[in-house]
């Protein structure tokens, strides 16, 4: 465990924390101790400032290597929100409209079909897919499609989103919730249609670089490669930890020529880059003087928008409980924002699974930040 608290790290990644503070992660250190747990970089902040960024065990446990606060993650579907975060830049400029049909922006859509009740008979949609559908998971879209094989990353978004053109809604729109890196990846493309920049360099210039994101990346460089903490799964008897690999990416991470930005979760960020964004959102869409969101176009984001037919609470591309809102990533990654609380959580590791009760450790964190600074 280590408490990082040097002034020249907090000069060099922006943030201050006070080095008083208590610890939060030693709740944490039983599951490093017991190895179901290899290490974990957690902060927790408000909309003022960062309160705590700590570290735990190990970003390479075979060699030794201790969790650094600077340490790289691959944040998987926390991707999710940001890239909606996005897409509700274009709602406060009026250059998008969340009931459009999705087909007014991307005319291959208007031959999209839904699978009847026997699963062979194919017929239109009842109503048109909305903005609003594929950004809250009830378009009828699958997760992926056939042509994103045997990575997610391997296609074009333009490419990839033409293939779900002409794959079959499972459902009628806006009937049922079935989660979709399908339609958060539709709603990236009509980013790059209405702004007439890729969804990269949109993502870059609207957010990543005016926010100070500077380690938020699809394409992580071979200096942030060094700091990336290692994936792992639980052994075979599920008793000790294995090292693995990000199965839904192309290797090498940092070559461009054959990997494409994966808006649905390809992102790679670390705990400083998610606390600045996250507190950009706790400010009410505001961050040291400069207006990213709306208020409203923030309520809505992050308010249920999967109708009153549907129970699961999700907003445009957020998790919410309808009194916190948030996403967590397929390597258990997670980020929280409690607005009631006025506070921050995130909580990045790289675990494709746990041994033992490894899978405690992030309510063990999310408790004790709570306990220690929550109102």
């Amino acid at each position: 465990m280590r408490l990082i608290s040097s002034l020249c790290l907090w000069l060099l990644i922006g943030l201050s924390v006070s080095a008083a503070e208590p610890s939060v992660s030693s709740a944490l250190q039983p599951f490093v101790e017991s190895g179901s747990l290899a290490g974990a970089v957690t902060v927790v902040a408000n909309k003022d400032k960062v309160l705590s960024l700590e570290t735990v065990g190990f970003m390479d446990v075979g060699a030794k290597q201790a969790m650094k606060a600077d340490s790289l993650f691959w944040i998987a579907s926390m991707s999710k929100p940001i890239t909606g975060t996005a897409l509700m830049l274009l709602v406060d400029e009026g250059q998008v409209k969340l009931d459009d049909p999705i087909e007014k922006y991307l005319p291959e859509f208007k031959e999209l079909k839904v699978a009847g009740a026997n699963g062979a008979e194919l017929k239109k949609p009842s109503r048109l897919v909305t903005v609003r559908d594929v950004m809250s998971h009830t378009s009828g879209m699958p997760f992926k499609s056939a042509k994103e094989q045997p990575t997610l990353d391997r296609l074009p978004l333009k490419d990839a989103v033409s293939s779900y053109a002409v794959t079959p809604l499972t459902h009628e729109p806006g009937t049922k919730y079935q989660y979709s890196n399908a339609g958060i990846n539709t709603g990236a493309r009509i980013i790059e249609v209405v702004s007439r920049m890729s969804y990269e360099d949109f993502m870059d210039q609207r957010l990543f670089k005016p926010l100070g994101m500077k380690d938020t990346t699809f394409w992580p460089n071979e200096e942030q490669v060094s700091r990336l903490a290692k994936p792992y799964k639980p052994s075979a008897d599920k008793t000790t930890l294995e090292e693995t690999t990000i199965s839904q990416l192309i290797y090498p991470l940092s070559k461009r020529d054959n990997r494409y930005p994966m808006p649905a979760g390809g992102l790679f960020s670390t705990g400083a880059d998610v606390a600045t964004f996250c507190r950009m959102l706790l400010n009410g869409g505001e961050l040291n003087g400069k207006r990213y969101l709306s208020a409203e176009a923030l309520k809505t984001m992050t308010s249920k928008q999967t109708g009153d037919a549907v129970t699961t609470g999700y907003g445009i591309g957020w998790s919410t409980s309808g009194m916190t809102f948030g996403h967590g990533g397929a390597l258990a990654t997670n980020m929280t924002i409690d607005p009631q609380r006025g506070l921050i959580t995130v909580f990045l590791v790289q675990h494709a699974g746990f041994p033992g009760d490894g899978g405690k450790s992030h309510g063990a964190f999310v408790k004790a930040a709570n306990d220690t600074f929550g109102k």
